[in-house]
């Protein structure tokens, strides 16, 4: 095949999966700037009578997020939910040791669940089995689902908020395989203790589900051996496996770091293997499904960050700038490359959180007091989130490949298709990974009859490292492709080098 063409065949009945419309779900943590000048500045000119910054909520209403873990993180493995609720001025002031700063609580569950109102979110609450436990956990989950007629229900009631949340999914606990973490745990300690909160929260509530920690990701030193000991002890009790994973690129290989996608695609299928033999292995007829509640690129300012935390002396800072990735338009690929991969995966992913959502790893950046301008990597998951949601489809590709530093035989087109049945539309997602040549797509979409072309959307750029910022926040933006004379026999796009694009069909 000649490097310059690739062909894509796509067909109705090639269906990978209903899509969970939570795959376009975020995170937000007590972190740096995310919560304390992002999403709450009451000094802002637009923020409203709870103190949160209307711009944001818009920006954030953009992006049609329909699931928001939180509080944490990190930062969730030495917090006390109690001192978040009641009366603020009553509210104490406490470290944070995940990130050595000082934790106001003036945004706590009541606050956070009241935003989520205001940007149309549910919540994956996630509790704190670091340093507390299981009568900790039902105590919150009580506080939150329970109507009345318990003390923590009650409380809930005295604090203001009447209206119990019926929060659906719930996780149990952060990455505590990590030496990091406040309360690390072996494979064996996090896989009881996880499994006899989540059992107890079950009994509780039955309508709720939970989300259950695997490793730090694969480069964790227990990676297999923890998934599987959680997956063995907990089988019946767990509902969905969360996995995090984020992508570097400090050597600036442009094409290794696209390629590292294809590790993505294994790492997701992997897991999806241990999970059906864990079902053998306990005779178990339930499925448990995949949580891939961080992901995301991370490298720019990851090291300095990490190195003032762990320096930092008294006094410790409230709501510091840390974790504020300058995205470029490379990163910006990364991302659509990924969710890519995470449409593709469907079948298994359920729940996923691009990490984060406002400031810290964010595609929305603010200044405290001040403006607000959309990161580069905002693009991928605004035009994902608004058009991917239907059954995906899994697309013939050939493509020709390269090789690079760390893979080989790297597809130059990577795609994915999303068949909406309710407005009759297919959005085809896809990249080319080629830093040297427009590649055309040729596509053969003819078991779905006649169609239109709605529109072609196409992230280009000639810099790689062009970045958005408060003055400049148009460097990286999404333009309309010119639409192609075409038939449902012969319909040809041209792929930009180094380009994400969606393009769209009516079906008629």
């Amino acid at each position: 095949m000649e490097r310059d063409k690739a062909k894509l065949i796509l067909d109705k009945d090639y269906q990978i999966s209903k899509i969970d419309n939570r795959i376009f779900g975020s995170f937000v943590e007590h972190l740096g700037r995310c919560v304390y000048g992002g999403v709450y500045d009451p000094s802002h000119p637009s923020a409203d009578e709870e103190g949160f910054r209307q711009d944001v909520i818009d920006m954030v209403n953009e992006l049609n997020v329909p699931m928001i873990r939180l509080p944490g993180g990190n930062f969730v493995s030495t917090y006390i939910w109690e001192d978040g609720v009641g009366p603020r001025e009553k509210r104490p002031r406490k470290p944070d040791l995940a990130w050595k700063s000082i934790e106001t609580n003036e945004i706590g569950t009541n606050e956070l669940m009241s935003w989520l109102k205001k940007v149309n979110a549910e919540a994956m609450m996630t509790v704190n089995i670091g340093t507390r436990g299981i009568l900790d956990a039902l105590n919150l989950l009580d506080y939150c689902n329970r109507s009345e007629g318990t003390f923590y229900s009650d409380l809930r009631r005295a604090h203001g908020f009447k209206d119990p949340y019926k929060i659906k999914t719930w996780a149990v606990g952060n990455e505590l395989d990590g030496v990091w973490q406040v309360g690390q745990k072996t494979p064996m300690e996090y896989a009881r203790i996880a499994r006899e909160t989540a059992k107890a929260m079950k009994r509780q509530d039955n309508t709720i589900e939970i989300v259950a920690a695997a490793s730090a990701g694969m480069e964790s030193d227990t990676f297999g051996e923890w998934e599987q000991t959680v997956l063995q002890e907990g089988y019946e009790f767990i509902d969905y496996l969360s996995l995090h994973q984020y992508y570097l690129n400090k050597e600036k290989d442009t094409p290794n770091f696209l390629a590292k996608t294809l590790e993505f695609d294994d790492y997701i299928k992997s897991i999806g293997s241990l999970i059906d033999y864990m079902k053998i292995k306990n005779k178990s007829k339930r499925d448990i499904h995949i949580s891939l509640d961080e992901w995301n690129v991370w490298y720019h300012n990851r090291d300095k960050d990490n190195q003032s935390v762990k320096e930092r002396q008294e006094p410790w800072p409230i709501a510091p700038a840390i974790l504020e990735e300058p995205y470029n338009f490379e990163d910006a690929l990364v991302t659509g490359a990924m969710l890519i991969a995470l449409l593709r995966n469907s079948d298994r992913v359920k729940i996923a959180a691009f990490a984060q959502l406002v400031n810290v790893l964010a595609p929305i950046m603010t200044e405290t007091g001040g403006g607000i301008w959309k990161q580069s990597i905002f693009y991928p998951i605004y035009y994902s989130s608004r058009y991917g949601r239907g059954t995906a489809l899994q697309p013939i590709i050939k493509s020709p490949k390269y090789d690079s530093k760390d893979f080989t035989d790297v597809p130059f087109i990577d795609a994915v298709a999303v068949l909406n049945e309710k407005e009759n539309e297919i959005s085809i997602f896809c990249i080319n990974k080629s830093t040297e040549e427009d590649i055309l797509l040729n596509c053969d979409f003819k078991s779905f009859g006649e169609f239109e072309i709605i529109e072609h959307i196409a992230l280009e750029n000639k810099d790689c490292y062009a970045v958005n910022t408060l003055y400049a926040p148009t460097k990286v933006t999404p333009i309309k492709k010119t639409i192609p004379n075409y038939t449902a026999m012969d319909l040809n796009f041209s792929l930009g080098k180094l380009s994400w694009n969606m393009i769209r069909l009516k079906i008629k």
